[in-house]
């Protein structure tokens, strides 16, 4: 009997359900067992052979031999030749142990028993002529006969190590391992300058060793070639000097041991929320400008249905993690969302995971992600938390919990796969695709056609519901039959048969309290917010009344606004408790949803250049701009009135009576024509007369003379004007 095995017999000690026992009897398949160093009366305790061998705190307390390799291991590493000659010679030595080749009478071979080996030899003699038939020495068959008591496994050459890891001084290795993990942050380093300062720090050490008299022992460094081989073995799977950085950061917030998952029974049970930044160029439809865009989505974690969706251009904000999970309590229908078909509904959800890293926005001073929607208490990094009255009172209303993945965990987050999905389906065939990197971006990306945001989410809504939620995903298994192929439709179908019914709100108008709220006065004309007036019959019993509302809000009314469309508002009626919709007045001329950020920009537009005219504020700025503006007194205007006078004039106050011949230049050019007057034609140095400076009869008129028609035209004879210096000599000179 080999030291594997014992015999289950009395007096056997073992442990078994965390107490150690003695087997006292053993009757059929029944053991009894006593148990040990109890005071008083023995405790006895009867249970089932098969039990007792299955159950797994059972343990013999015998000593056993060391763990050995397993068997598998062993000839799992030989290849077909060695496989060959390890079966040859392991029958030479059965052989020489029982006289067959393959161990028994039953299977002997033509021949056998040989008579060196045959019944009644010695051992002694067996080896001998076993040793001369192979050319081996005596003492390497008897240890073949030794080893062979484990099987053919026994034989095989223990193969000396070949990893390159075991060629190095551990210390050397520890700090080769810490050079490395230094870096995983930072851009990668060169090799020769990682080997050098593994070096540098090791004697460091050496010296910090020596200047406080421990004896240290100098570490030695391996030769280059094999440096180089143990960085290789160090960046397999790290990403250390090969692949990207980004990877790099990803491998080493992996756990380290086994990968643990979140499982889900039933839909509803955990949707995942999570936004991600699309490969793909978009066009802002307000601002016409290209964009990034940021998608955020809702994920049921049982069928892998999303349950909810937004995409937002450059940056997602609080309200809009807000609006997916509203639309997963309540969905949207198919005419708002623009799809062939409103997504799938798995019911309220009972815990919603999130990244914890995404509970703060840093674009608006580290305030709450999920303003409307969180858990009762949110715990970010290093004991940040955020708690809200109004957040814990909607979630206990729902019975919605909050739960937020570890931070940096990805194995945490498998909503980040249906992001590679995404962009490897759809987004990679569309215009405006720029690759998930610098290195796959193409050239003038900007340049080739492109979406609206608006189209683009329509198109990414109508493929998950035509596409992704009817094609195979293989992460999703029903354990009884894990060969068949699920959709996530299907699987949706398939947890509600088995799970029950969902869990659906009483009232769906519940829902408004996910929405931001915001605080008004109720005006004869309805509320006004942002600038836009919105009104409907609930308002009537409160227009121009005061609300019961105390504090910094006052007698103001509460409104819930959906940041997504705000050419409706929704009030609540504080009598009988239920929500009303207050239409935008110009609702009726649209033919969609507005959203804030659209109607904000188009008022700052306005704002900044008039371009659409304001015939009240013309009127302001045209009595300014004349001086006689609304809030000038009487005098004032009057002063304003005979100063305008002068401004209708075309000509200057007194310069309706100045004789032109007065001007500097006209004396000058008075004065030359003096000299020439009786000539009609000129000599060098003068010009001809202007017609301005003679007299009514120098005019032509439509009466002239057939020998006046025929004359040449004035100027047409090359004619010398004043000198430049003379002409501008006066131009200083005032009046």
């Amino acid at each position: 009997m080999s030291g594997w095995t014992t015999t289950l017999r009395p007096g056997l000690p073992l442990t078994f359900d965390g107490e150690q026992f003695t087997v006292a009897e053993i009757e059929g398949r029944r053991v009894l067992l006593q148990q040990v160093g109890v005071l008083g009366e023995p405790k006895w305790r009867q249970v089932d052979t098969a039990m007792l061998l299955s159950h797994p705190t059972t343990r013999i307390l015998l000593d056993t031999p060391e763990p050995e390799t397993a068997v598998a291991t062993v000839l799992g590493t030989l290849s077909e030749d060695e496989d060959d000659a390890l079966t040859v010679k392991y029958r030479h030595v059965q052989e020489v142990l029982t006289g067959y080749r393959l161990g028994c009478a039953e299977l002997a071979l033509e021949g056998e028993p040989r008579p060196a080996y045959a019944s009644g030899v010695p051992m002694m003699r067996r080896y001998a002529a076993k040793a001369n038939e192979l050319g081996v020495g005596e003492s390497t068959v008897r240890r073949w006969a030794a080893l062979a008591e484990s099987g053919p496994a026994g034989l095989v050459k223990e193969r000396p190590t070949t990893d390159v890891l075991d060629r190095a001084d551990p210390r050397w290795l520890d700090a080769a391992r810490e050079a490395v993990a230094r870096y995983v942050k930072a851009s990668r380093p060169v090799r020769d300058l990682l080997l050098l300062e593994i070096e540098e720090r090791l004697a460091e050490k050496q010296r910090d060793a020596d200047k406080n008299g421990e004896d240290a022992e100098k570490v030695p460094s391996p030769a280059r070639t094999t440096a180089y081989a143990i960085l290789r073995a160090l960046d397999r799977g790290t990403n250390a000097f090969t692949g990207s950085t980004k990877g790099k950061r990803s491998i080493a917030n992996r756990p380290q041991g086994a990968y643990g998952r979140l499982r889900a029974t039933r839909p509803g049970e955990y949707v995942i929320l999570d936004t991600n930044t699309l490969d793909v160029f978009a066009m802002e439809p307000v601002t016409c400008r290209w964009v990034q865009c940021e998608l955020t989505i809702a994920m049921d974690l049982y069928d892998r249905c999303i349950t909810g969706l937004r995409l937002t251009p450059v940056s997602t904000k609080a309200v809009d993690v807000a609006g997916v999970l509203f639309e997963t309590v309540r969905p949207h229908s198919p005419v708002r969302s623009g799809s062939a078909e409103a997504l799938p509904y798995c019911g309220i959800p009972a815990n919603v995971v999130v990244d914890p890293r995404k509970l703060v926005d840093a674009a608006v001073n580290g305030l709450p992600l999920l303003p409307s929607v969180a858990a009762e208490t949110i715990v970010f990094d290093h004991g940040k938390i955020y708690l809200s009255n109004h957040i814990r009172s909607v979630c206990e209303k729902f019975n919605i919990s909050l739960q937020p993945a570890r931070p940096y965990t990805p194995t945490d987050k498998p909503i980040e796969r249906w992001f590679r999905t995404l962009r490897e389906g759809l987004l990679a065939a569309l215009p405006g695709y720029k690759g998930p990197d610098v290195h796959s971006r193409g050239e003038k990306v900007e340049e080739e056609a492109f979406f609206f945001i608006d189209e683009l989410e329509a198109i990414i809504r109508e493929w998950i519901v035509l596409v992704y939620h009817r094609r195979h995903h293989r992460g999703l298994v029903i354990p009884e039959f894990p060969k068949l192929k699920l959709s996530p439709l299907e699987m949706l179908e398939h947890g509600i048969n088995r799970a029950g019914p969902l869990t659906i709100p009483i009232r769906p108008d519940t829902v408004y309290e996910f929405l931001e709220e915001a605080y008004v006065t109720i005006q004869h004309y309805g509320v006004q917010h942002d600038t836009l007036i919105y009104n409907g019959d609930a308002l009537n019993d409160f227009r121009n009344k005061p609300s019961s509302v105390r504090g910094p809000e006052a007698g103001k009314w509460p409104i819930a606004i959906d940041s997504g469309d705000v050419t409706q508002v929704y009030f609540q009626d504080p009598q009988d408790k239920r929500w009303h919709s207050l239409k935008w007045e110009h609702a009726a001329a649209m033919d969609g949803p507005v959203s804030r950020e659209a109607a904000g920009y188009a008022r700052r537009l306005a704002t900044k250049t008039h371009r659409f005219p304001d015939t009240r504020r013309a009127l302001v700025e045209l009595l300014d701009r004349w001086g006689a503006g609304l809030t000038a007194g009487a005098a004032e205007r009057r002063m304003a009135v005979r100063l305008s006078q002068q401004r209708l004039r075309l000509l200057g106050q007194g310069q309706a009576t100045d004789d032109a011949a007065a001007l500097p230049t006209a004396r000058r050019v008075a004065a030359l024509y003096a000299d020439t007057v009786q000539s009609p034609r000129v000599v060098e140095g003068s010009i001809e007369p202007d017609p301005a400076l003679t007299g009514a009869e120098d005019l032509g008129g439509d009466d002239d003379e057939d020998e006046e028609c025929d004359a040449p035209f004035p100027g047409d004879d090359q004619v010398s004007l004043a000198e430049e210096e003379d002409f501008y000599a006066d131009a200083w000179e005032s009046r």
